[in-house]
């Protein structure tokens, strides 16, 4: 097999112009994501502080192993949510390793609003139990919160008790989930604990109960102490809901290492990224993709500066050349990568349902890497079946048993999104570059279709057009369209497990890699129809 060799000339003056405007981008993620860092108002961490506490970020660290990785997930969840706590919501969540096993780990952010779910967060718990039913992972709850936020119910009520379920279902399998009570764990927030496998409660600082005093006396003339009702030492004492009581916060995280180390067998080594580096620098991810994505670019220069020895295999190098197919390695791990290179063509689309196929026979995992504004339309193409081959390569995604991680680096629009495993495909992980954009439609696309439609519907009920009106609507519906595809609100609205700089992709991939890994591989040899 031909190995692929990069000419990317770093020097040229498109390379820089490229460069700088991804830094520019990448300068904006670093904003949000500092935004989503803040764990509460001044006066909020001083008060933390004052009780003795420590703040969810600094929990996470003190659980983690010393040298472990995390690698934080959906940062930016909430984003442009105007009724939102702000990107993140009220929780901190990734996964990293605990006693050497993999485990999710989500910090309720007790000092942010009290630590309440609003409709970002409930998303991100929902996502959360899906990722740790499909990796079979331990989640650890770092628990402070107020329970569901009172203004969100109705958007928020459902997604709780989805995850209730979750938890059960998870438990039903053997994958466990361990809560640790640092404060306040009120209302919705108290089943957290109550559905667990594992709970250990802070002495003296964890509540744990379904009404507070003032709701009691309401309901029920009850004079009532917090104690009495949900503390700790009740809970260890009198009603057995607490498994264990640690007597401070540093006890807490033992404990909870502990049981991760009695009850998970699945011991897994955290592998460096410096496992069979790539020859190119990955500053150079900077400025190969075009500021603008109409402009075409090779996406192999891409893959070659992530993967291990910047080899790439390709497959079927010459046939179908706007989907790119070949196998590679990435820390070591088996990797198939599906690479849609521009415009996906019947040709391209059979080329990736066969490479699907032979994936799954091997029980190699798959990387999609996204960049295409779909499958190609036009009488030729629909006459030559397009539709046909674009349904033979969703079957194929659809029925891939392998597990699959996509990767956005440009546009991803219409069914050449579904094709290549987008969010509703269901990837074990998605990522994004900050430059992407996804849709049914280009904005412009969209708008020019909308203005025809517009236009034949006024000819035909014999309506004067005012061209003036509809030149400002697609004007409007252009900008709407641009914003509603942007990375900034698809994360918001956690189309993606994170925006990522480019030059962190081997360290996200690789990890994701450790995770998928951690059980075996086993494909499929069984699709749908394949319509030919």
């Amino acid at each position: 097999m031909k190995k692929f060799r990069s000419t990317i000339n770093e020097k040229s003056a498109s390379f820089n112009l490229n460069k700088d405007a991804m830094l520019k981008l990448i300068e904006k993620l670093e904003f949000n994501l500092e935004l989503s860092k803040v764990q509460g108002t001044e006066s909020s961490l001083k008060k933390a502080k004052k009780r003795g506490k420590s703040l969810a970020r600094e929990r996470i660290k003190k659980l983690l192993d010393k040298d472990s990785d995390f690698m934080e997930l959906m940062p930016l969840a909430g984003l442009k949510h105007e009724n939102g706590f702000g990107p993140g919501g009220t929780t901190v969540c990734g996964i990293g390793y605990v006693e050497n096993k993999l485990c999710i780990i989500n910090s309720n952010i007790g000092s942010k609003k009290g630590g309440v779910v609003d409709y970002a967060t409930s998303l991100k718990n929902l996502r959360l139990s899906q990722i740790a039913k499909e990796n079979k992972l331990t989640t650890i709850n770092l628990v402070e919160s107020g329970g569901a936020n009172l203004p969100d119910q109705d958007r928020v009520f459902n997604n709780y008790g989805a995850m209730f379920k979750e938890m059960s279902r998870r438990s039903k399998e053997g994958i466990l989930t361990v809560s640790v009570v640092f404060g306040n764990a009120t209302a919705g927030g108290a089943y957290v604990p109550g559905m667990s496998d594992y709970t250990i409660m802070q002495k003296q600082q964890a509540k744990v109960f379904l009404a507070g005093p003032p709701l009691v006396k309401m309901a029920t003339n009850e004079e009532s102490t917090d104690e009495e009702l949900g503390g700790a030492q009740m809970h260890s004492s009198i009603s057995g809901v607490s498994d264990f009581l640690a007597e401070n916060e540093d006890d807490a995280i033992k404990i909870a290492r502990k049981i991760i180390e009695i009850n998970i067998n699945d011991n897994v080594k955290q592998t460096k990224n410096n496992l069979n580096p790539p020859l190119y620098k990955k500053e150079e991810l900077l400025g190969i993709i075009p500021e603008n994505l109409k402009n075409p670019f090779d996406i192999r220069d891409l893959i070659v500066r992530f993967v291990d020895n910047s080899e790439f295999y390709e497959f079927k190098e010459n046939y179908g050349v706007t989907m790119k197919c070949g196998w590679s390695k990435i820390n070591n791990h088996s990797v198939g990568i599906i690479a849609s290179n521009g415009v996906i063509f019947s040709e391209a689309a059979k080329k990736a349902t066969q490479f699907i196929q032979l994936a799954n026979k091997n029980n190699i995992p798959i990387l999609f890497i996204h960049n295409t504004t779909g499958f190609m339309v036009g009488k030729r193409h629909e006459q030559n079946g397009m539709v046909n081959h674009g349904a033979q390569l969703i079957h194929a995604v659809a029925g891939s048993e392998v597990p699959h991680i996509t990767l956005l680096v440009g546009n991803s629009y219409g069914a050449g999104n579904y094709a290549m495993c987008g969010r509703s495909f269901d990837p074990r992980f998605l990522f994004t570059y900050p430059n992407v954009k996804s849709g049914v439609m280009g904005a412009e696309q969209l708008a020019g279709v909308m203005e025809i439609i517009k236009t034949n519907s006024a000819k035909n009920s014999d309506i004067k057009i005012d061209k003036r009106k509809l030149n400002k609507e697609k004007k409007d519906l252009i900008i709407l369209a641009e914003e509603k595809a942007s990375v900034w609100h698809t994360s918001s609205e956690l189309m993606d497990d994170g925006i990522i700089d480019p030059r962190n992709t081997r360290f996200y991939l690789s990890f994701c890699l450790d995770i998928i890994n951690k059980e075996k591989i086993k494909g499929s040899s069984s699709y749908g129809t394949f319509r030919l």
